[in-house]
């Protein structure tokens, strides 16, 4: 079983990260301090709507790949004005929140 408080850390990062831009799982859990876990990151996330309203359409992998099975991630970036390139990624170079 996974730790309540974990989960709700992670969740308040991801609160955290602004609209237009996107964070990677990886950039996530290095901000929690468990930089090899950003698969726990991606599980979640995955379970987030049991725990609230997060924006974790903003959560994508290093490469700006969108998570499997969430079929409006897409549309709630582009809402944002976030920009993808012709492979159908994130422009990561350009929405990667700046973090530090």
């Amino acid at each position: 079983m996974i730790n309540k408080n974990l989960i709700y850390e992670i969740l308040s990062v991801v609160e955290e990260i602004p609209s237009g831009k996107v964070a990677t799982y990886g950039q996530i859990a290095k901000l929690i301090g468990r930089d090899k876990n950003s698969r726990l990151v991606g599980k979640i996330l995955s379970m987030s709507e049991y725990y609230g309203d997060y924006p974790c359409h903003r959560v994508v992998n290093h490469a700006g790949r969108l998570a499997p099975n969430f079929e409006n991630q897409q549309d709630l970036l582009i809402a944002e004005d976030v920009k993808f390139k012709n492979n159908g990624r994130v422009d990561m170079k350009n929405y990667q929140w700046d973090c530090s």
